[in-house]
C-alpha cells in the first residue's frame, strides 16, 4: 500500500514527524514496498511486505533525523 501524499501517512508518522522526515518516510516506504514485493529479497522471510517498508522508512528517516526528547529534530 503505498503513499501518495504526506496526507495518507499513519497517524504515528504525521503526527510526530516534521514536514521533511514525512517526504523521506514516504519515499522510502514507496521504494521499499516496491524493491522488497518478492519476500526472496528480504532479509527476513518471516517479515511481511509492509513491515519491511515500515523498517526501512524509518531507517531513511534515521539517518536525517533523531529524537531529542520527543521530538524528532534535525542531525547537525
Amino acid at each position: 500500500m503505498p503513499y501518495k501524499s504526506t496526507d495518507d501517512l499513519p497517524d504515528s508518522v504525521k503526527d510526530n514527524l516534521p514536514t521533511h522526515a514525512q517526504h523521506i518516510f514516504l519515499k522510502a516506504f514507496d521504494n521499499a514496498w516496491q524493491e522488497y514485493s518478492d519476500p526472496s529479497k528480504r532479509n527476513d522471510p518471516d517479515e511481511d511486505q509492509e513491515q519491511t517498508a515500515f523498517r526501512v522508512a524509518w531507517n531513511a528517516v534515521k539517518q536525517e533525523y533523531h529524537k531529542q526528547g520527543d521530538k524528532w529534530v534535525r542531525n547537525s
